[in-house]
């Protein structure tokens, strides 16, 4: 079993506060962590710059299609005649798999497209 990111930290936080007598050895095998990784918490623990979570959590991807080029994509799909693969070609910005995923999503494929 591997324990988690907090229950490594608590653990750690055990053996700098004098409650445990395991080693970071010890504590890396009962974790799973590396050794190293082990110390490294333990430093950020010490220095007060610890982080719990990602610092990236809450942020939506660099490479998410914002809203407006998704409708932009919908419009201009919507006045052509083209089949997907071709509207792809001639849209050139995005990936087939995006703007097939962005149409579908928006009801513009045939379920029998989809097959």
């Amino acid at each position: 079993m591997k324990y988690n990111k907090k229950d490594t930290v608590d653990l750690i936080k055990d053996k700098l506060n004098g409650k445990s007598m395991l080693t970071y050895e010890e504590i890396a095998q009962i974790t799973g962590y590396h050794p190293k990784y082990i110390l490294r918490l333990k430093r950020e623990i010490v220095n007060d710059t610890i982080q719990l979570e990602h610092g990236n959590k809450n942020k939506p991807s660099y490479k998410a299609i914002s809203k407006e080029e998704e409708e932009k994509i919908v419009g201009l799909y919507r006045r052509s005649n083209a089949s997907v693969r071709r509207f792809c070609k001639f849209y050139g910005r995005r990936s087939y798999s995006c703007i097939y995923y962005i149409l579908k999503k928006n009801g513009l494929l045939d379920k029998e497209q989809g097959k």
